[in-house]
């Protein structure tokens, strides 16, 4: 179980502190809701959490079988909807090496759609994820 304390610091702005490393993550509410939008907003760190976690079980899944991620990335898009508010689709592009084998290729995607946030966010949120094997 990890811990993870927050604090309200005004103005929309929240500070987390992630216990167990002493990193801290600031959050700003989004300038189309009464933000600043000087950093990622709570709804950011979903969309990005869904990209981080699918690299991250994919690079799980590639140093178990040999396979190099180097110079992998991903894009992530955030969609919004309202009443209520609320992120209606998450769109992520991955873009990794084209010189994986086109056999590993299925089971990294598999992976990725199947790492703990892809699985733990709503059924009602879209997840539309792209991979491409471009990058040299």
């Amino acid at each position: 179980m990890t811990k993870i304390q927050g604090k309200y610091l005004g103005q929309l702005r929240t500070a987390s502190v992630h216990l167990p490393s002493g990193s801290e993550l600031l959050t700003d509410a989004p300038t189309d809701n009464h933000g600043k939008g000087e950093t990622f907003s709570p709804t950011d760190l979903v969309a990005t959490a869904l990209g981080s976690c699918m690299v991250t079980i994919m690079g799980i899944y590639a140093e178990g079988h040999g396979i190099d991620l180097s110079g992998t990335y991903w894009e992530t898009e955030k969609v919004m909807a309202s009443n209520p508010r609320r992120i209606a689709e998450i769109r992520i592009r991955l873009h990794l090496p084209k010189s994986i084998a086109a056999g590993e290729r299925p089971k990294l995607e598999q992976a990725a759609r199947n790492c703990p946030v892809a699985l733990s966010l709503s059924a009602e949120l879209q997840q539309d994820i792209q991979f491409f094997y471009d990058v040299e």
